[in-house]
Formats: C-alpha cells, structure tokens, sequence
C-alpha cells in the first residue's frame, strides 16, 4: 500500500524539478535577449541635449540726434543684423 503513494509522488517530483529546471532556462535565456537588445539599442539611439539659450552681450547701441548707431563687440552679429534678423524689445516693459 505504501509502494502505490510512493510512485505518483515520485512523478510528481521529477515532474516538478523538471518545470523548475526548464522555467530558469527559459528566464536566462529571455534575460539575455533583453540586454542584447538594450545593448544594440544603446549603440543607436541618440541622446537629445537640452539647448539652453542665453543672452550674449554683442554690441552697443547708441543715438546721437535722429542717428542710430550700432557698435559690435562680436563680428558673429552682423550678418543677423545685415538681413534684419533681430528683436526690439524695452527694458523698462519687462
């Protein structure tokens, strides 16, 4: 009687470590696909940097009666100037 229980249990058993055996198999093998596949998309992916703009000092402007003047400190400005690319603002607004 004892010999009939013995056999299913012992089955069940190698039925389990079997499943267990071939579950951290799987989980390794699925484990490794993923950091290959990190790894490769590290390789192409671009990282995006933050542009922070910020004021720049690149010139004086002055008015001498109806004449305005503009004296540049850097030479970067003038081709903005030359094609009308600038903003006028007042300082006493903000």
């Amino acid at each position: 009687m004892g010999l009939d229980l013995l056999i299913p249990f012992g089955i069940l058993i190698i039925l389990v470590i079997y499943l267990i055996y071939t579950r951290n198999n799987f989980e390794k093998d699925i484990t490794k696909l993923y950091e290959k596949k990190f790894d490769e998309w590290k390789k192409h992916s671009t990282i995006k940097e933050e542009k922070t703009s910020h004021k720049k000092l690149v010139g004086l402007v002055f008015k001498t009666d109806y004449k305005v003047s503009i004296e540049l400190l850097d030479e970067e400005a003038h081709s903005q100037l030359l094609r009308g690319k600038f903003e006028v603002s007042n300082i006493k607004d903000k």
